[in-house]
């Protein structure tokens, strides 16, 4: 029996997936998932060698974030209110559960605070942490027994300017922060602290308008050897460089092409590294004994999460626009698919997302992901843009795009300028201007899909949540004529409120993209916001946004709400009372929200004039 077009869309959100899936490095029998099998992401307890799993966590707005310890004896996570991201972070049990605990909070006496990153040493014994506050980013360092003990945590670093971090040696002598100190702006050098005295034993930087990402140290004991990544040549590439001698090691693999980065290291001097270029991606093993690199030949779609398994195999979280994510075995020599180690749900069938690029009002060129229904255009189109800035729209799963498609839209996501994997200058055009080159793209998206015959001109949607729901809004007011509605998820509304009520860690992004704080730079906050362009806004306004969300906080959308409805427009806020992860956590509530989407979506279609 055929499932009806009204339930088919939605099997596709309900359809169990696994994410975030990891192995303890000194237990290889023990592993940790994310699924959604419940309903809610949560965590599980995972046998690797049968594949048996077993809930761990059961939070009502659910988890996906941990860090597991290597002894694969605890797993720690940040303990906050319903998502808000603000909080402590604690341990518990593997052998137990979250609920059953015991759970140990990390740090007890300090105030809450928003993370600015985490990391737990190879040997099990140091953990890390970043803690954003109103003063600025201070790290801080906690011994843990080999008796289960936890000590109290030592602050080693304070830094006013953004800082990420720390990521730590196998022994955690040592940790590397990245800071925003010499730029300013979201581009980052490397400082290395000696991890008893928080001395600073070095920096890297590449100079002006470049950026160095931290990304792991050696697995071995003792070794000082830090593996990064640099975009000083117009693309990110890795390089080795060891804090205590200062040598760098440039690594240059001729024929190796686009934006490449490092996922796993082993103690015999194997690195998997992953380039995406055009969206696109490729994966690599270097072997540095013998100097070798070695394209692998693996399932196309989108793999991440990766790493070298126990077996010999490489681990790999796969997917495509049409298929959920399940996690695959490949051949650890060539990347050939060899098994499913856990498997998806199956999904109704689905349209292929194609690659496509169209050129800017600027002639630079811009990639996006196309799907379209059955029969001939033109057809009312959705125009996607993915979070960010900073992030990439690969071949993903996406059961809203389909959802569209099935009911007859056309779906373009973006990736606009301001996303990575297209080289330094797609990256970083947007740094103390953020709004403007981002909305030309959507411009320039929507007259490419009109003169292809694909978009009716008068039925072009825009949608897209956190960034992408701020660009949403931009698009709206800064370029009215253009749109027949938007649909806008956990977004940004004015950039000044957002300041003030923004978790710390966010606020210094936030003066980073921008140049400054709102005081030192009102005209960009206003230029940048999409309350300014309110009274240009034409179309009709669905914004659906968290209640206890620190990111993309209540009040300025309730402020852009107020001002829409006192202008005569058409607005409609949807609000839910989780945090930033709302709809992608809970199963039940995407489809609420996707329903919501498609029923404003034909509503304003049927107005007069569509």
């Amino acid at each position: 029996m055929t499932t009806p077009l009204s339930d088919r869309w939605k099997l596709r959100y309900r359809a169990p997936r696994v994410a975030n899936c990891q192995i303890a490095k000194h237990a290889p029998t023990r592993g940790v998932i994310g699924s959604n099998q419940s309903g809610l992401f949560q965590l599980y307890a995972w046998d690797v060698p049968t594949g048996q799993t077993r809930q761990l966590t059961h939070k009502a707005g659910g988890q996906i974030a941990y860090t597991f310890s290597p002894d694969g004896n605890y797993l720690y996570f940040l303990q906050d209110e319903h998502g808000n991201e603000l909080g402590h972070f604690a341990r518990f049990p593997y052998a137990s559960t979250l609920e059953a605990g015991p759970v140990e909070d990390l740090t007890p006496d300090l105030p809450k605070y928003s993370p600015a990153g985490n990391w737990l040493s190879r040997s099990g014994r140091v953990f890390g942490f970043t803690a954003g506050t109103q003063a600025g980013f201070d790290t801080y360092l906690i011994e843990l027994g080999a008796d289960g003990s936890i000590g109290a945590p030592r602050k080693i670093f304070h830094s006013q300017p953004l800082a990420f971090g720390p990521v730590l040696s196998y022994d955690g002598d040592l940790a590397v922060m990245q800071s925003t100190e010499k730029s300013g702006k979201p581009e980052f050098c490397l400082i290395a602290l000696d991890a008893q005295t928080g001395e600073r034993i070095a920096e890297l930087w590449d100079g002006e308008n470049t950026s160095i990402d931290a990304l792991m140290f050696s697995p071995v004991p003792g070794e000082a050897r830090f593996l990064a990544r640099s975009n000083r040549s117009g693309t990110e590439t890795l390089l080795i460089w060891n804090p205590r001698t200062g040598e760098r090691t440039d690594l240059v693999f001729p024929g190796v092409q686009g934006s490449a980065n490092a996922l796993d290291w082993t103690d015999d001097g194997r690195i998997l590294f992953r380039t995406f270029n055009q969206a696109v991606q490729q994966f690599y093993v270097f072997d540095e004994k013998s100097g070798m690199v070695t394209k692998l030949d693996h399932p196309s779609g989108t793999l991440f999460g990766s790493f070298f398994a126990p077996t010999g195999e490489i681990f790999a979280q796969l997917e495509d626009a049409a298929h959920p994510t399940r996690l695959v075995a490949l051949d650890g020599q060539t990347g050939k698919y060899v098994r499913d180690v856990l498997s998806a749900g199956e999904v109704p069938v689905g349209h292929a997302w194609r690659s496509v690029s169209f050129p800017s009002s600027d002639g630079a060129s811009v990639q996006g992901w196309l799907a379209t229904p059955d029969g001939e255009g033109p057809f009312p189109t959705i125009v996607d843009m993915i979070g960010g800035p900073g992030g990439v729209q690969a071949n993903s799963f996406n059961p809203g795009s389909q959802a569209w498609v099935d009911h007859g839209f056309a779906f373009l996501s973006v990736n606009y300028r301001g996303c990575s994997s297209f080289g330094k200058e797609h990256e970083t055009k947007i740094f103390g201007n953020p709004g403007y080159w981002e909305v030309e793209d959507l411009v320039a998206a929507r007259q490419w899909l009109v003169d292809q015959g694909i978009a009716h001109p008068e039925q072009v949607f825009l949608t897209g949540w956190s960034y992408g729901g701020y660009l949403t809004l931009m698009g709206v007011g800064a370029r009215p004529e253009l749109w027949a509605g938007g649909m806008a998820g956990i977004a940004i509304a004015d950039w000044r409120v957002q300041w003030e009520d923004t978790a710390p860690m966010l606020r210094g992004y936030q003066e980073a993209l921008l140049g400054g704080t709102p005081t030192e730079n009102p005209e960009q906050y206003a230029k940048s916001s999409p309350i300014t362009y309110a009274e240009r806004v034409n179309a009709p306004v669905l914004i659906i946004q968290g209640r206890n969300d620190t990111r993309t906080p209540a009040r300025p959308i309730e402020m852009y709400e107020q001002k829409l409805q006192a202008l005569g427009k058409n607005i409609q806020v949807v609000w839910f009372e989780t945090g930033h992860g709302g709809s992608f956590m809970d199963v039940e509530l995407g489809v609420r929200h996707q329903e919501r989407m498609l029923d404003f979506a034909h509503r304003a279609l049927d107005a007069p004039g569509i």
